[in-house]
């Protein structure tokens, strides 16, 4: 634990000749002006905070590293979807990945729900798409591996893919039919 004294002489010294950058940095990454200051006083409490336990030893990446963090964060809380708000962290230093783990989780969240998606769609349309988007066949070799003919393969794998989407953008994910797919199902055609 760093006490007070050697902690106010670390931020004076390391941390408020940052302050014109830091403002900038914040300025180019945030959408509504009036709130700069604010988010600079936050990233200085944090920062304060933070070094109690232990002072940094590469005081840009930190200060700046708590600054993107709280940006995200309040992105977030925010609902703002848009990269313009995070144009410029190409400027933070690229040698650590602090976005790893929250890609890694996700992705599995993607991809659980993806599993879902497909899990939902009815067993010859699930297989055609598994077998055309996941193992990556042609649609002639699905065919032949499923004995089933081309528009076969073809309308199914519209089908269920209409329907994956429709369940990854957060609808019932259930196969809809075109007129001309009900006809075609009528006659026999799949």
């Amino acid at each position: 634990m760093i006490d007070d004294t050697q902690l106010n002489a670390w931020f004076c010294r390391e941390v408020l000749p940052l302050e014109l950058a830091l403002t900038r940095f914040i300025a180019r990454n945030w959408r509504v002006a009036d709130d700069v200051v604010d988010i600079r006083q936050e990233v200085y409490a944090l920062a304060l905070n933070g070094a109690r336990a232990g002072l940094p030893q590469q005081n840009n990446r930190y200060v700046y590293t708590i600054a993107r963090n709280l940006l995200i964060n309040r992105a977030k809380r925010a609902k703002i979807v848009s990269f313009d708000l995070f144009a410029d962290f190409d400027d933070i230093d690229r040698d650590i990945d602090l976005f790893a783990t929250h890609r890694l989780v996700e992705a599995r969240a993607e991809l659980r729900r993806t599993q879902a998606g497909l899990d939902g769609l009815p067993p010859r349309c699930r297989e055609i798409v598994r077998l055309r988007k996941v193992e990556g066949l042609t649609t002639r070799e699905a065919a032949e591996r499923l004995g089933v003919g081309i528009d076969t393969i073809e309308r199914q794998l519209t089908l269920g893919m209409r329907a994956l989407v429709d369940f990854m953008l957060g609808g019932t994910g259930k196969i809809t039919r075109t007129k001309s797919d009900r006809a075609r199902h009528r006659s026999g055609g799949e």
